[in-house]
């Protein structure tokens, strides 16, 4: 008798021997108990874990001839199992819908659907790779399928049930077969190398069950490749050797070395590898399950169920995710990822390797780009290894650190700064609850021509970022400390809504271009203790608030006249009208405009509310300011008359950001 690989020769033959599908053969098993057959089935799955197979113990036991109706396990001595197990039962007919997969086949298959069985209870059709049938095929099946002749089943597996039609999915029972366990794989493997008296290690039999991927016909083809390459006794280096893949301990140190962000260790250790013949796309596939599997018990546990690997592989993956934060380690799973996808079409395959590695080294040395930004929340997380501080380029924009927190190599804390990000909720209306905390504007802090002029000082130097301009007084020269004789000299740059003037100059010390001047700009801010802040009070936070809102005269007129009140963050108007002129008036956009201006002058964010029941009050709006269009202030703004005397420059548009709110 001829050889039979290992996958046939221990293919299950009854509902109890098959491996993982529990919830399916149980199913089925009471179904047929209870003797509710259905007319279609449709099996889905990975490959290799029993779709095929369980249609067939199905058809065994609809057409077991060892009682006079179904049993629920089919005997496998009667003429039918028997025929059905070869493969040449007359009544269960088996159809590669690959190759048959157009509506002449199936024309064929409706037509000798019609007739009864030959000898058995049912006609099955057991149609494999079901998704390969053709549209037109499968419209030509439908009404054979939604009304066959009583004694018809038809059968379906696929590996892609998106692929047929929601017409037929919804005639058929559907039945979704699960990947098989790590564990589940590794006790079959077991069981047939002692039937077959094959000696065999754990750690070979794991490496073979974690090489099957959840399927347990590959694990056994893998199996019966190193039973014929080993003659003797199944070992983890003959088994690595065979489905070559990189020992374990490459890849732990791989990440240790990308942890200690050890470049030079890394390239020599691809060298090696690639010189004993591994192949740089099967072991970045490697890297990736193994980052996978580091992610994984970092966030669940070296004993989290998710991890279907061996005890060994667990303590190893626990190790490494000691080194990493879970933010680092979904950083360079990404990168793997992306690496190996690109291995598919490139050619030097080993220097995108290499590049993908060195990439995730690199990584290890880069900050959060919000401690950048915001250097609030006191010092960096600990990390198992330093991080050198460099000099991050993000979207054009450099940011340079002070010589103090270089030295630190962290950010400091700071307690007179706000968050970037709460600062521009507050102007949006939506304040954050941090921001509170924080009690300082973000533009608070002095710095020229990138070095700090004070303890808290930071420079930032910004590509094509520009600030919002609004028309404000003119300070005195002394408080913004400009210099008259250079020609560098730009102006004053006012920040809308906030009322903090800044100094604009090129980073080079020389005139420039305007597309220099909005490309590359260094942006000076006075400290508080040169601009001190107003005092923040309801008479303070009104005057802005009816600033802000100078263009809605109905709801300034109704605000004038308010009472005002400052309670904690929020900023009480109560009014002399009614419910519903004041949701006419005090609109969702004027309400985000009232916010942002009170949010500004306090240093926090502020929440503005106009209630009705109030007392009229004498109007005071000198705080207002003068009517006339935006372009007669902008010619007459003494900034612009400069900018127009200096640069030769004309107006051509002019914005008004209170309007825009």
């Amino acid at each position: 008798m001829s050889y039979q690989v290992l996958a046939r020769k221990y293919r299950p033959q009854k509902f109890s021997d098959v491996i993982g599908q529990e919830h399916v053969t149980r199913t089925l098993q009471n179904a047929i108990a209870q003797e509710r057959i259905a007319h279609g089935y449709i099996f889905s799955g990975h490959r290799g874990i029993g779709k095929t197979t369980v249609a067939r113990i199905l058809a065994m036991a609809l057409n077991c001839r060892s009682a006079e109706k179904p049993p629920t396990e089919p005997c496998g001595i009667c003429d039918s199992c028997t025929e059905i197990r070869a493969g040449n039962a007359v009544d269960v007919i088996e159809i590669d819908a690959a190759t048959n997969r157009g509506i002449d086949e199936i024309r064929e298959l409706r037509e000798a659907a019609r007739y009864r069985p030959a000898r058995d209870r049912f006609k099955i059709y057991i149609l494999d790779e079901a998704h390969q049938i053709t549209d037109a095929a499968f419209n030509a099946l439908l009404k054979t399928l939604e009304e066959p002749p009583s004694h018809v089943v038809f059968m379906m597996a696929t590996t892609q049930p998106e692929d047929i039609p929601q017409t037929i999915r919804s005639r058929c029972q559907h039945f979704s077969f699960r990947a098989v366990k790590f564990d589940d794989i590794m006790g079959q493997l077991r069981d047939i190398v002692t039937q077959e008296k094959i000696p065999a290690d754990d750690d070979a039999l794991a490496l073979l069950a974690e090489a099957g991927d959840g399927s347990l016909r590959d694990a056994l083809s893998i199996l019966d490749q190193a039973i014929a390459s080993t003659s003797d006794h199944l070992t983890l280096d003959s088994v690595r050797s065979l489905i070559g893949s990189a020992p374990a301990a490459a890849l732990e140190t791989v990440m240790q070395s990308v942890a200690e962000s050890a470049s030079e260790k890394i390239l020599v250790l691809v060298d090696e590898l690639i010189g004993e013949g591994h192949s740089p796309t099967h072991f970045a596939r490697q890297l990736v399950r193994f980052l996978r599997n580091v992610t994984v018990a970092k966030i669940a546990g070296k004993d989290s169920s998710l991890l279907q690997i061996s005890s060994d592989e667990r303590a190893r993956v626990a190790r490494i995710a000691e080194l990493f934060s879970e933010e680092d380690l979904a950083r360079h799973l990404q990168i793997m990822l992306r690496t190996h996808s690109e291995l598919g079409y490139r050619q030097e395959q080993r220097f995108h390797l290499e590049l993908g590695l060195l990439k995730m080294a690199h990584a290890q040395r880069l900050l959060p780009i919000e401690q950048l930004l915001s250097d609030v929340g006191g010092a960096a997380p600990q990390r198992n290894t330093p991080r050198p501080i460099l000099a991050p380029l993000v979207a054009g924009h450099s940011f340079a650190a002070p010589d103090a927190r270089r030295a630190e190599g962290l950010p400091s804390a700071r307690s007179n700064s706000i968050s970037p990000f709460a600062a521009d909720s507050a102007r949006k209306g939506t304040p954050k609850a941090d921001a509170a905390a924080d009690g300082r504007a973000l533009a608070d802090t002095s710095v020229r021509g990138g070095q700090p002029t004070g303890s808290s000082a930071n420079a930032v130097n910004m590509g094509s970022a520009a600030l919002a301009v609004a028309e404000l007084p003119q300070q005195p020269e002394s408080q913004t400390e400009l210099s008259k004789d250079k020609d560098d000299e730009l102006g004053k740059v006012e920040e809308a809504r906030t009322g903090r003037i800044a100094e604009v100059k090129t980073a080079e010390g020389k005139t420039p271009t305007k597309t220099e001047a909005r490309r590359e700009t260094t942006i000076e801010v006075p400290t508080e203790r040169s601009n001190p802040r107003p005092e923040v009070n309801a008479q303070s936070l009104r005057d802005v608030v009816l600033n802000a809102l100078s263009n809605q005269m109905m709801l300034v007129s109704l605000l004038e006249t308010a009472e005002w009140n400052l309670n904690g963050n929020s900023l009480v108007a109560k009014v002399a009208a009614s419910t519903t002129m004041i949701e006419m008036s005090f609109t969702a956009d004027a309400r985000r405009i009232a916010g942002a201006a009170a949010s500004g002058l306090a240093g926090r964010p502020i929440k503005m509310l106009v209630e009705p029941g109030g007392v009229p009050q004498s109007a005071s709006p000198a705080h207002r300011p003068a009517n006339g269009s935006a372009r007669s202030r902008a010619e007459q703004d003494p900034v612009v008359q400069r900018m127009q005397q200096k640069f030769k420059a004309e107006i051509r548009t002019v914005i008004d950001y209170r309007e825009k709110g």
